[in-house]
């Protein structure tokens, strides 16, 4: 860590190991002051998806208080505007915290219609300490090797073996990335954004975020809305309970998304004979999970492994026919090899590869205050538990290194904002990474905001994703700013796409497939 104190958007910064003070205005940070951005030098990076995608590098502060310390490179990537009407840059992000967004704006520049995109530069951009971004942060590798120990601590060797763990993935991050940790967090992020902005020589920016970039634009418009000229948030975090009482709500919603994926298995007893009965198939489910806990499958999955492959179908519906295959083929035929393949296809997916997790965490500990007893941990995580055991534990221990992280923490930002132009929201109902009630929260703190809601829905990121009644509430916003209003909750309905049907015979015997190209471009635990 630094050898002394500074301040960061408002917010005093302290040396490592210790706790921040933060004033009592601190969730309402001021912006601090910016370096002048120099102009992006772009060279082609197309690749045969997006050819016409454009590469660039941009210098930023480490420490947006001190414009002119130690500097950063941010990974820039665009798809450029083409039309006579040129309505600025459009900013993507994909969520996580920790998941790049280079990709990201070329699927955005070719998703939306032609004529709206050509009006746009699609800018996507790899967060600070994420992938092509330098430095990009590797605390641990090999943290989510397999095979890993049961997370559920039935037994006191267990919990001891997941704190050991957690505290070891806290001080190699401390260790690693001392100068560098006080500085990866969403005000700095934000504060990046608006070094894009002048780069691009932009008076204001239009953006686009789904999951953790709602969060992060909205940080954003509350810094900056002057700068806000048209602002997308989709799949949308609550900013009241970033991050402990979030991650905490998330179980609750995961369990009731798996249990939706039971519904469905019993709803094609004819194809996985797993039965007609809901209930019954889960506790065939954690009866496998218990098999698997004794003796992991190829020495590869256990039950933590299996916690991995399952918990992406509560993202995506695209993935239950691949993951109800493997269920089957497992419990009915005692035949690992399916289940093997979709750990493999989907599992690193969710762990979004040790780059990923270690931004995920060190964004995650270092923007809000955790509990540092483990106890409380304790009692709270059981608690969940008992009502809701599907992802409970995973959750806990996948958060564990922020119990001991090794900087002081700041304080949520406040986001409420009556300066903004009109803001569009989408949300799905049954979304299980970011609950309804965040969405409801989000558009009741941005004053002129509208909600377009995707009744019935459960999937993670749902613009841009196949449903047309969503997606032209989005072009019409970004073609001309027009937003639906209504006297009711939601400001507009669109019913959802209906869930998937199981695999072809000759599907099945494929690979497994990785989802929709946008469900594979967002920041899964976000």
């Amino acid at each position: 860590m630094r050898k002394r104190a500074a301040v960061l958007g408002g917010v005093a910064v302290v040396v490592a190991g210790t706790f921040s003070t933060v004033p009592a205005d601190a969730s309402t940070p001021h912006p601090a002051p910016t370096a002048h951005a120099a102009k992006p030098a772009w060279k082609k990076c197309g690749t045969t998806n997006y050819p016409k995608l454009q590469c660039a590098s941009l210098k930023v502060p480490l420490d947006h208080a001190n414009p002119r310390g130690k500097q950063i490179t941010l990974a820039l990537s665009r798809v450029p505007h083409t039309a006579k009407k040129y309505q600025g840059p459009l900013l993507v992000n994909p969520g996580g915290p920790g998941a790049g967004g280079l990709t990201l704006a070329g699927f955005v520049a070719s998703a939306l219609p032609e004529a709206v995109a050509a009006q746009y530069d699609v800018v996507g951009f790899d967060p600070r300490g994420v992938g092509a971004s330098k430095p990009a942060l590797n605390c641990k590798p090999g943290h989510f090797n397999p095979v890993r120990a049961d997370t559920v601590p039935l037994r006191h060797a267990l919990e001891k073996a997941g704190l050991s763990r957690a505290k070891a993935f806290a001080a190699a991050c401390g260790k690693k990335y001392a100068h560098v940790l006080p500085y990866i967090d969403t005000i700095s992020a934000a504060q990046d954004m608006d070094a894009i902005r002048e780069a691009l020589g932009a008076k204001k920016i239009n953006y686009f975020g789904y999951s953790y970039g709602t969060y992060l634009g909205a940080v954003y418009a509350r810094l900056h809305p002057d700068r806000v000229r048209r602002l997308v948030l989709d799949s949308i975090v609550d900013p009241t309970g970033v991050w402990y009482d979030d991650n905490l709500t998330q179980d609750y919603a995961f369990n009731d998304r798996h249990r939706a994926l039971m519904v469905w298995i019993a709803k094609h007893d004819s194809r996985y004979k797993l039965g007609t009965d809901p209930e019954r198939i889960e506790a065939r489910w954690y009866a496998m999970r218990a098999a698997l806990a004794r003796k992991p499958a190829d020495g590869k999955v256990g039950a933590s492994e299996l916690e991995d492959t399952f918990i992406p179908g509560g993202y995506y519906n695209g993935y239950w026919p691949y993951l109800a295959e493997a269920f089957a083929a497992y419990v009915n035929y005692k035949d690992a090899a399916p289940l093997i393949q979709v750990y493999e296809d989907f599992a690193a997916v969710d762990a979004s590869g040790d780059n990923g997790y270690s931004v995920y965490t060190a964004v995650e500990c270092r923007d809000a205050p955790w509990p540092r007893d483990w106890r409380q941990w304790r009692k709270d995580n059981w608690a969940v538990y008992e009502k809701t055991p599907f992802m409970a534990w995973s959750n806990a221990w996948y958060n564990a290194p922020c119990a001991f992280w090794p900087t002081g923490t700041l304080e949520p930002v406040n986001i409420d904002n009556d300066q903004l132009p009109p803001a569009l929201l989408f949300q799905s109902t049954n979304d299980a990474a970011t609950p309804y009630k965040g969405a409801v929260t989000v558009h009741r703190m941005l004053d002129r905001s509208s909600l377009v809601v995707e009744q019935g829905g459960g999937n993670h990121g749902i613009a841009l994703s196949g449903n047309t009644c969503l997606d032209k509430y989005l072009a019409s916003y970004l073609a001309d700013g027009t937003v639906p209003r209504s006297h009711r909750a939601a400001d507009a309905v669109c019913k959802a796409l209906p869930d998937p049907k199981p695999l072809s015979t000759d599907k099945a015997a494929s690979r497994a497939a990785d989802g929709s190209t946008l469900h594979r471009l967002l920041g899964f635990r976000r």
